[in-house]
C-alpha cells in the first residue's frame, strides 16, 4: 500500500515542514510513497530514492520548488513528479537529473536559466507528458524516452538533444523559439508525430551522425535556416508534414538519405528540397511552391531520387547543379517565372513523365563534354522563350517530347549536342528546331507543325543529321540552313500551301525529301571590293597612266586636258589621301 505524506510549511497534524523531511522519512520507510505538497515557494535540492510520487495539492504551478544554482531534482527509482515548478540556473546536470530507473513528469514547468531543464542519463528512462521547459535543453543521452503535449520555449540551445544511441517519441508537442534546433538526434533514434516547431535559429529538425529519425504529420513554420536536416549519413522518414517560411524546406548532406513522402514545402526562401555533398534521398507525392529560388536544388554531388511531385509559383523548378545527380519521374511543374528543369555544370539528370506549363523555358542545360540531360515522355506546354535549350558542350536527349505554343521548340548551341527521338514541337512563333554555332543536332522521327517561321534551322557551323522527320505548314520554309552548317536530310517530308520546303546553301545532303514545295539553294553574295587605304604616298607596281594623285592638302586643284589640248578645272576643299 502507497504511504502518503504531506508537506505544510505553516505545520499541521501529520505533516511535514518542508520536502526534504517528508523524502527521508518515505526513503527510510523503504517502501512507495506519494508526498502531497501544499501551495507555495520551496528553496530545497530535492534527492528522490525509491519508489516515490511528488504530487502538488492545489492547480499545477501551485508549488514552486527551486535552488539559487545547480540542479533542483535529482531522481534515482521509479520517480513520479506532478504539478510543481521547477526552477534552476547553472545546472549544468540539468534542473532534473536522471540518474537512474525512471522518471515521470506530469504537468510540470521547468525554467533553466544557463543550463539544462532535464537530463536523462544512460540506461534510464523518462516520461514527460503534458509540461513546459522554457530556456533550457531537455536531454536524453543513451535513454529511452516517451514526451507527449509538452512545450519547449526559448531554448538557449537545443530544445530537444536524443544523443548516444537514446529513444524517444515525442507526440504532439510544440517547440519555440529555439536558439539553435529545437529537436536534434545524433547517433540516436527519434520519431516525431504532430508536433509543432516555429522559430528555430538554426535548423528545426536536424538528424546528424547516423541517427535515425522519423517525422510524421508535422508542422514546421518561420524558421532562420532549414525546417528539417538530414547529414552525415542519417537516415528515416518524413511524411504528410507541412513546411512553410523556411530557408530550406530539407537539407540532405553528406551521404544521409531520407524517405520523404506527401509533404508540403510551401514560401521557403531559397529552396524546398535542398540535396548537396553526397546527400541521396527518396522523394514521393510532395508539393513545393513558392520557392523563392529553387524548388529541388541537387547540388555538389547530391543524388536524389524524384517521383510524383508537383512544382508551382517559384523561380527555378528542379536544378541539377556542379557535379550532381538526380531521377525525375512524373513531376509536374508549372507558372514559374524562371526555368522549370536546368542541368549545369557536369551533372547528369534524367526526366521522365514531366509535364511544364507557363514556364519561360523548359529545359535547358549548360556546361562541358560531362553536362548531360535525358528527357523522356514529356510535355511542355506554353512556354516564353525555348521548350528545350543546350549550350556549351552540354548533351540532351529528348525521347517522346511534345512542346506546345511557345518561341522556340528545340534548340542547340555553341558546341552542344541535342538528340531527338519521336518528338513534336506545334504553334511555335519562331522556329520548331534550331542548331547554331558549332551544335549538332540529331533528329529522328521529329514533327513540327505550324511554325510561324522555319521547321528546322541551321546557322553558324552547326551540324544537322535529320531523318524521318516532317515539317508540315511552316510560315516560311520548312528547313533552312545557312552559313558554314552542314549535315543531310533523309526521308523527310515538307508539306503546305505557301512555304519554301528547303532553303539550303549546298552544304547539305537532301536525300529522299518529299515535298511538292519548291526547293531553292541560296547564292552567296558576290564578295565586296577590296579597298586599300595609302596613308604615307602612293606605291605602284606597275605601270598607272592617268592618275591624279594628291596628299597632305587641304586645297586641290583638279585640272584636265582633251585631246584638243583644252583644259577643264575645278577648285575644291579637301584633304588629301
Amino acid at each position: 500500500m502507497v504511504k502518503r505524506y504531506v508537506v505544510a510549511p505553516h505545520g499541521g497534524r501529520g505533516t511535514h515542514p518542508d520536502i526534504g523531511s517528508a523524502l527521508r522519512a518515505a526513503t527510510a520507510r523503504g517502501r512507495a510513497a506519494r508526498v502531497e505538497i501544499t501551495p507555495g515557494h520551496y528553496e530545497e535540492r530535492l534527492t528522490v530514492r525509491g519508489e516515490i510520487e511528488l504530487t502538488a495539492l492545489g492547480e499545477a504551478g501551485s508549488v514552486v520548488v527551486g535552488v539559487p544554482r545547480g540542479t533542483v531534482l535529482d531522481a534515482s527509482g521509479s520517480v513520479v513528479v506532478r504539478g510543481l515548478v521547477l526552477v534552476g540556473r547553472d545546472a549544468e546536470t540539468g534542473v532534473v537529473d536522471c540518474h537512474a530507473g525512471a522518471l515521470t513528469l506530469d504537468r510540470v514547468a521547468i525554467r533553466a536559466h544557463d543550463g539544462i531543464c532535464a537530463q536523462a542519463r544512460p540506461g534510464t528512462s523518462m516520461t514527460l507528458t503534458d509540461s513546459v521547459f522554457r530556456y533550457g535543453r531537455t536531454v536524453f543521452a543513451g535513454a529511452a524516452g516517451h514526451v507527449e503535449r509538452c512545450r519547449f520555449t526559448d531554448a538557449a540551445d537545443n530544445a530537444v538533444a536524443v544523443i548516444e544511441n537514446a529513444r524517444v517519441l515525442v507526440r504532439d508537442s510544440r517547440f519555440d523559439g529555439s536558439r539553435i534546433h529545437g529537436v536534434r538526434v545524433s547517433d540516436a533514434w527519434a520519431h516525431l508525430v504532430g508536433c509543432e516547431l516555429t522559430g528555430a535559429g538554426q535548423a528545426a529538425v536536424m538528424a546528424d551522425t547516423r541517427a535515425e529519425l522519423t517525422v510524421e504529420r508535422c508542422t514546421v513554420f518561420a524558421t532562420h535556416l532549414a525546417a528539417l536536416a538530414f547529414i552525415e549519413q542519417s537516415r528515416g522518414s518524413v511524411q504528410d508534414t507541412r513546411v512553410t517560411d523556411a530557408e530550406n524546406g530539407i537539407l540532405v548532406a553528406s551521404g544521409a538519405d531520407p524517405t520523404v513522402r506527401r509533404c508540403v514545402f510551401a514560401d521557403c526562401r531559397d529552396t524546398g528540397v535542398h540535396v548537396q555533398d553526397s546527400g541521396r534521398g527518396t522523394f514521393e507525392d510532395c508539393e513545393i511552391t513558392g520557392a523563392g529560388n529553387v524548388a529541388v536544388l541537387s547540388t555538389r554531388g547530391g543524388a536524389p531520387r524524384v517521383t510524383g511531385c508537383r512544382v508551382s509559383a517559384g523561380n527555378v523548378g528542379i536544378a541539377v547543379t556542379d557535379r550532381a545527380r538526380g531521377h525525375f519521374t512524373r513531376v509536374d511543374v508549372h507558372d514559374l517565372t524562371g526555368v522549370a528543369l536546368r542541368v549545369w555544370d557536369e551533372s547528369k539528370a534524367e526526366f521522365a513523365q514531366v509535364r511544364v506549363e507557363r514556364c519561360p523555358f523548359g529545359l535547358e542545360t549548360r556546361g562541358n563534354g560531362g553536362t548531360t540531360a535525358e528527357l523522356t515522355d514529356a510535355t511542355i506546354l506554353d512556354f516564353d522563350m525555348a521548350a528545350v535549350a543546350a549550350v556549351g558542350q552540354s548533351r540532351v536527349t529528348l525521347r517522346g517530347v511534345s512542346a506546345q505554343r511557345g518561341l522556340l521548340g528545340f534548340g542547340a548551341g555553341e558546341e552542344s549536342q541535342l538528340h531527338v527521338h519521336d518528338s513534336e514541337v506545334s504553334t511555335v512563333s519562331t522556329g520548331g528546331a534550331l542548331a547554331f554555332g558549332t551544335a549538332r543536332l540529331v533528329a529522328r522521327n521529329l514533327t513540327v507543325t505550324g511554325a510561324e517561321s522555319y521547321g528546322l534551322c541551321g546557322t553558324g557551323s552547326a551540324y544537322l543529321d535529320v531523318a524521318d522527320s516532317r515539317f508540315e505548314d511552316c510560315a516560311a520554309t520548312g528547313v533552312r540552313c545557312d552559313d558554314a552548317c552542314g549535315g543531310r536530310l533523309a526521308g523527310c517530308a515538307v508539306t503546305g500551301t505557301t512555304a519554301v520546303a528547303v532553303q539550303h546553301n549546298g552544304r547539305v545532303k537532301l536525300d529522299s525529301l518529299r515535298t511538292s514545295l519548291p526547293v531553292r539553294e541560296i547564292t552567296e553574295p558576290a564578295p565586296p571590293p577590296t579597298i586599300v587605304n595609302h596613308y604615307h604616298g602612293p606605291v605602284f607596281v606597275e605601270a598607272v597612266h592617268s592618275a591624279q594623285l594628291a596628299w597632305n592638302n587641304t586645297n586641290v586643284i583638279q585640272q584636265q586636258t582633251d585631246r584638243n589640248g583644252r583644259s577643264d578645272e575645278s577648285e575644291q576643299d579637301g584633304v588629301g589621301p
